[in-house]
C-alpha cells in the first residue's frame, strides 16, 4: 500500500463549542487554527474543518449493508484495531447512542471488519472501522 495523503473534508456544525466537546475532548482531535465561524481538527492525521451553520441539512438516507441500515452521508476512519476497540470501549463508557452498535461485519468473509456508527452532536454520521488485516482487505475484492 502506497503512503495516503491526508484527505480535507468541511462539515456544517450548529455549534462550536459542542463540536469542540465532541471532536477536541471526546474523540481526542487536536485543534488547529479556527475564528469565530470554523474549527480545524487534526482528525487522525486528516483535515476536518467544522463550519459554523445555522441550518444543518440531512438526506436522512441509508442503504442495507449486512443486515444493518448504514446512514448515507457518512465519514470517518479505518483504525488499527486496538485503537478501534479503545474508541468503542471510550464511547460504550459515556453512553453514545450508536446508530449501528460496535459489531464484527462481513465476520467470515473477505472485508471482515469491525465497524460503529454514531452522529455527531449536528448530525453528521460517522463510521469507524477496522480490519483484522488492513493491507489485505481493505480494497480486495
Amino acid at each position: 500500500m502506497h503512503k495516503l495523503s491526508p484527505f480535507h473534508l468541511a462539515i456544517p456544525v450548529i455549534d462550536l463549542e459542542t463540536s469542540r466537546q465532541f471532536y477536541g475532548d471526546l474523540l481526542g482531535c487536536a485543534e488547529g487554527r479556527s475564528t469565530q465561524v470554523w474549527i480545524d481538527y487534526n482528525f487522525f492525521g486528516h483535515q476536518l474543518v467544522c463550519h459554523k451553520s445555522k441550518i444543518v441539512k440531512s438526506l436522512k438516507c441509508d442503504n442495507p449493508v449486512d443486515g444493518k441500515d448504514v446512514p448515507i452521508p457518512h465519514f470517518g476512519v479505518v483504525l488499527e484495531m486496538d485503537q478501534w476497540c479503545e474508541l468503542r470501549d471510550k464511547l460504550l463508557a459515556v453512553n453514545m447512542e450508536f446508530v449501528i452498535k460496535p459489531y464484527i461485519r462481513f465476520e467470515g468473509q473477505v472485508g471482515e471488519q469491525a465497524t460503529m456508527f454514531f452522529h455527531d452532536p449536528s448530525g453528521n454520521a460517522l463510521e469507524f472501522k477496522s480490519f483484522k488485516d488492513i493491507e489485505g482487505e481493505l480494497f480486495k475484492k
